[in-house]
């Protein structure tokens, strides 16, 4: 029972991750699925770890990366992202160490694209506000945040999944005593 909360935790990590960034915790999946055995990965999701395949996720990284940190061209790329990010997470949730063993594939990949989906629009509707405030030259740490926030918990996601978990209680016990703080008559 543990393995199923702790795979469908990880699921739900990654594919946040890929809300933020498409290709680093697809990258990261691939990688430590090759040279380690913290992830094992479904079929024919195994070909994450193929040479071609880490390599064009390498490259997408780079440009992904690039690109995100220049004002105007970030908001092109997160538009463009917006197909991009959520089938990433839809790949990672499917993907996830023995969740589609446990889960059928479609509602898994369902997840995936409605949890990296919601994470992407977040960012996407925050960005064009950073952007404002900051004449533009605030994207370039915003955006180096979001890709060290989106490495963290894709290690937190492979190492220690039950935090993620512990993580969206959090949120939404926070989101839900913000709400009922900001509805209470004064």
């Amino acid at each position: 029972m543990i393995e199923v909360i702790s795979g469908i935790a990880e699921a739900f990590g990654l594919s946040a991750a890929a809300g933020l960034n498409a290709y680093l915790p697809l990258l990261v999946v691939g990688l430590v699925a090759r040279f380690t055995g913290l992830v094992q990965l479904n079929e024919p999701w195994g070909m994450l770890t193929n040479d071609w395949v880490l390599a064009v996720l390498a490259f997408l990284l780079l440009i992904e990366m690039t690109v995100d940190k220049i004002p105007g061209v970030d908001t092109l790329n997160d538009m463009i992202q917006t197909f991009g990010r959520p089938i990433a997470g839809a790949i990672l949730f499917a993907a996830g160490s023995g969740i589609t063993g446990e889960l059928h594939p479609i509602p898994a990949f369902i997840a995936g694209l409605l949890v990296a989906g919601g994470v992407h629009a977040g960012k996407t509707a925050v960005r064009p506000f950073v952007t404002a405030a900051t004449a533009g030259m605030g994207n370039w740490l915003v955006s180096l945040l979001e890709d060290l926030l989106a490495l963290v918990i894709v290690i937190i996601a492979i190492l220690v999944p039950l935090l993620i978990l512990l993580a969206i209680v959090l949120v939404l016990l926070f989101a839900g005593a913000n709400r009922i703080y900001w509805d209470s008559p004064l």
